[in-house]
């Protein structure tokens, strides 16, 4: 009943490095284009032989060696995805059974772009009530597999990669690490972002998403703030999902956080869905950005459309 705090945290990106001049070869389109309308430059393509759970996997085991902590030390495997192929077994065993984690609960959460969010505000939830003392929570998405590579409107958004946190009980007398969340969605707009139909496509409507994203999302992460106790001011980092540069820059300048350091990782891994606030996360820290104790806004939104934000302490 004391909280939790998150310890370590990992990334992981396949090698391939997908440029704007490559997608200009492939579609009608251009550098100048893309980096106008959406301030990517590079992406990263994963191979058809590096399935979703692979690149969870990976960047786990990363989160796992920073922890100082072994595959038995972990009880709780929860992984945001949205593109699971397979039913079952689901990406949360599948990367338990690749790591060697024995006997965990293992769920996937699928809230699309907000997925790792909700996943942190789960595991957070769970180790509060005293279900698992020590958790992996991962957001890990293969956007490539989902993309229309003839669609010059989606595929110049999408890339591939993964990011992870260990999350554990705080010791008694620590406040918490993880603030409470504040969630919630838009069902009835839901269609605005899909990946649906067979085989799985994305598609999405870019207008009414960035309309939503800069007009309604800034209230709701400074209420996010409210519930952590701080204010916009007070945040050393925030960590906005990596959808567009167009929607990350206002969205921040709206939300008040001039101490903060901005995420802005889409510009060189495009938008990696789940996998997007963990992966941006955790470079932040790998450069030297943040410092350890921070505080710093993680707020994911995106399909159904739903959003999830939460302060974090820096590990």
């Amino acid at each position: 009943m004391n909280g939790s705090r998150v310890v370590a945290i990992g990334h992981y990106q396949p090698a391939r490095v997908l440029t704007n001049e490559d997608l200009a070869g492939m579609v009608d389109t251009s550098d100048e284009w893309i980096r106008s309308r959406v301030g990517i430059r590079t992406r990263r393509i994963a191979g058809p032989d590096e399935p979703v759970d692979e690149l969870a996997a990976h960047a786990a085991a990363k989160a796992l060696a920073a922890a100082g902590l072994s595959p038995g030390d972990i009880d709780l495997v929860l992984v945001a995805t949205s593109t699971a192929i397979d039913r079952s077994p689901n990406t949360a065993a599948r990367v338990a059974a690749r790591l060697g984690i024995p006997g965990p609960a293992a769920m996937d959460v699928n809230v699309v772009c907000a997925g790792f969010t909700h996943a942190l505000a789960t595991a957070d939830h769970t180790v509060r009530a005293g279900a698992a003392t020590r958790a992996l929570v991962i957001g890990a998405d293969k956007m490539s597999e989902v993309t229309d590579w003839t669609d010059r409107t989606t595929c110049v958004l999408v890339g591939d990669g993964a990011g992870a946190a260990v999350v554990t009980a705080c010791p008694p007398g620590e406040e918490p690490g993880i603030a409470p969340v504040l969630w919630g969605s838009v069902p009835e707009m839901g269609h605005a972002v899909r990946i649906e139909g067979t085989p799985p496509r994305f598609a999405q409507e870019g207008q009414s998403v960035y309309r939503w994203a800069t007009t309604q999302l800034p209230a709701i992460a400074r209420r996010a703030c409210e519930k952590a106790g701080l204010t916009p001011e007070d945040l050393a980092g925030v960590v906005l999902h990596q959808a567009n540069l167009r929607i990350i820059e206002p969205l921040a300048e709206k939300l008040g956080a001039v101490n903060a350091v901005i995420a802005r990782d889409v510009t060189e891994s495009g938008n990696t869905s789940a996998a997007s606030i963990p992966l941006a996360f955790s470079k932040l820290l790998e450069q030297g950005a943040l410092r350890s104790g921070d505080p710093v806004l993680l707020f994911g939104f995106g399909g159904n459309l739903s959003y999830a934000g939460q302060v974090v302490r820096c590990p």
